[in-house]
Parts: structure tokens; sequence; C-alpha cells
């Protein structure tokens, strides 16, 4: 049966008779901005575990690294390999296998979500992005060309980490990263050549890793989700509109009813958080079928 290891917003890793073998389990849960939503989506966590485990299986295919994926033993579970997690900056000897990487990459190729909001006030500029320095830019722009960020694994919420600091972290070596960075590049391109194929757009997200035998890296936790990237429907963008496919339409549902500023000023001066409202049903609805419709749209599968 296995014993629960750790369960996290969205998923659970539980033991298994295996030990160098762990089991996802995704949930229905949502979350957005680090918090936990108190609403479950039907068949969310199924969509996730199967997206995901379709660019995994697409990525070994097309040789750009290896995995973590063993095996998808149900519609919401996968088994994967086990990495050892050491939790102190910096103490992840320079010789380790088998070992997290604790950094996140984010790799951002149109201005949306975080990035446009940070932009907006102010916290970064359009140089920042690739733009000239005087450009005054517009939500959804395709970027010059993909804006990568690192940020942290182990603290209460993710920071963004200059350079110096995120190899201090790992403990990488400057070409360990940059061979990391160069992976997500490659990860992204094969994403955006699927999806294209069925009228998407991929505007960014997120991957993880850990280093395997000879510290080769690995790719792990999930990635090519509603959860973990943001997508747009292609036609209507080449037509001036943004229609979101991705969990930020929620987003937008908690900064619309005013709950984002609330919560963004409460962390700002270091008060308690205000605890998160409920999803009206109407957009539960909503969500749940977005989940299941856009696992068809980017695998070409049916739900």
């Amino acid at each position: 049966m296995g014993d629960l290891l750790y369960s996290g917003k969205v998923k659970q890793v539980w033991s298994t008779d295996n030990p160098d073998i762990i089991e996802f389990r995704y949930t229905d849960q949502i979350s957005v901005f680090d918090q936990i939503i108190p609403s479950l989506i039907p068949r969310k966590g199924e969509s996730l575990n199967r997206s995901s485990c379709h660019w995994f299986d697409l990525v070994k295919k097309a040789g750009i690294c290896d995995t973590h994926i063993v095996e998808m033993n149900a519609p919401d579970r996968v088994l994967a390999r086990r990495f050892d997690v050491i939790r102190e900056p910096g103490a992840i000897s320079k010789d380790a296998e088998n070992v997290f990487v604790p950094l996140e990459v984010i790799c951002r190729h149109y201005l949306a979500g975080t990035a446009w909001r940070r932009y907006q006030r102010g916290e970064v500029s359009a140089s920042d992005f690739g733009f000239e320095d005087q450009a005054i830019l517009e939500e959804g722009i395709k970027l010059p060309k993909p804006f990568l960020e690192v940020s942290t694994k182990f603290e209460k919420f993710d920071r963004n980490l200059e350079r110096e600091e995120a190899l201090e972290i790992s403990n990488l070596e400057p070409y360990e990263l940059d061979r990391i960075l160069d992976l997500v590049l490659k990860i992204d391109a094969l994403i955006q050549d699927e999806v294209s194929k069925r009228g998407l757009i991929h505007v960014d997200g997120k991957k993880e890793f850990a280093l395997g035998k000879n510290r080769d890296p690995v790719l792990i936790d999930s990635f090519g989700t509603l959860d973990e990237d943001r997508w747009w429907d292609a036609e209507s963008y080449s037509n001036g509109q943004i229609v979101q496919l991705s969990k930020e339409a929620v987003r937008q549902h908690y900064i619309e009813t005013g709950h984002h500023d609330s919560l963004h000023n409460a962390r700002k001066v270091g008060n308690d958080e205000p605890e998160i409202p409920a999803l009206p049903q109407n957009i539960i609805d909503s969500t749940a079928k977005l989940y299941y419709s856009m696992f068809e749209r980017l695998t070409g599968l049916k739900f």
C-alpha cells in the first residue's frame, strides 16, 4: 500500500515496495498564488497525470533527456524513480548523483501572467525581456526570444534567483545549469511544435530536474499541463484576442474579486494571509470542462 511521504498543493507522493520507486497521486485540488482553493475540480488529477505522462513519453522518444517516469499505473497515478532530496542550500556535493535539483526553471515565450503583472508594477523593464529600453509593452506580446527564469524550491514562496544565487543554492557547476536551461528550450520547442498542430500556443511553463548517473539531468515532477503551463488559442490570438486555456482563468477570478490584491498586500507587509474563498459552481464546472477538453487538444487523445 505504501506510506504518504509528502502532500503538496495538488499531488501526493507515496512510497512503494521498491525503495527506489515512488508513486505520484494526483488529486482534484486546485491552487493559485500558493494557496489551495477549498473546491475540487472533478477528474482534474486524471487530466494532469495523463497530460504530463504524454509529454514525458514524447521527450524520451525524441532523445532530449532522461525522465523519472517508470509507468503510469492508474489514470491519476504514476510510478517514478526516487531521487534524494537535500533541502539545505548549497549542501549538495559537487559529485552527488541521484539527487533532486532544488531549482525550478520557468520559460516564457509571451508576456503574460506573473511576468505581465511584474512589468505593470515596474519590477521588470522592457529591456529585461529583450526589447529596446523605452519600448512600451502590451499584455500578450511575443517575446523576441525565450525568457528563462530560475526560482527557488524550498522556501515558503517561489522566489526568482539571479544566476549566482541559483548556482550557490544548487551547488551546480555553471555548465551544468546551462545544460539544464538548454534542455528546457529543447523541450519547449517540442511542445510548441506538437500543440501548434491543434491550434494552440504554448505561452510559458515550468520544469524541474534531478541529477542521475554521471550527473546527467533527469526531467522530473510534471509539466505540459494546465497547472504548470499557460496556453492560448492560436486563431484567436492571430485575430488580436487572448483566450486563456489554462489555470489563468481561475487566477483571474481571484484578481477580479480583489482576493489577489489583499493577498499580495498581506504578504508584502508580513500580515496573516486572507483565506482564499471557494469557487462558485459555474467556475468549477467550466474549469472541469476545460481540463478534460484541453487534455484532448494538448495530446490529440480522447479523455
